[in-house]
């Protein structure tokens, strides 16, 4: 059974199945924020779509983090860095990628197992 997370018309902000819950990109909400305050709305985007699918941020497997300019890499991590619990960092990919919304200066994307 595939289980949808607010579905929408063209995506659902997150699947799960089989134990695994797969979360659709998260973005900011403050457009004009600096990297750390788009970085840390993501975050907490995402803290709350994976409680939403039963699980958190402990259960987390992968990540991938798309930057719209890779010089917010430090930026980004120093918020990450603060994030992500000690002994559970996932795997992880960050990239320079465009964004649909080039006020966006971040954009995550995360799998989790679930509780």
């Amino acid at each position: 059974m595939i289980d949808r997370i607010d579905p929408g018309p063209r995506l659902s902000e997150a699947t799960r199945h089989a134990g695994i819950v797969y979360c659709a990109g998260q973005v900011p909400e403050t457009v004009d924020g600096d990297i750390r305050v788009q970085t840390r709305e993501v975050l907490a985007a995402i803290d709350a779509l994976l409680a939403q699918a039963g699980t958190d941020r402990t259960r987390l497997l992968f990540a991938q983090i798309f930057l719209a300019d890779i010089a917010d890499f430090d930026g980004m991590n120093a918020e990450w860095d603060q994030w992500v619990p000690p002994g559970a960092a996932p795997a992880r990919a960050t990239v320079e990628a465009r964004l649909a919304d080039p006020r966006w200066r971040v954009e995550i994307v995360v799998t989790a197992a679930v509780a």
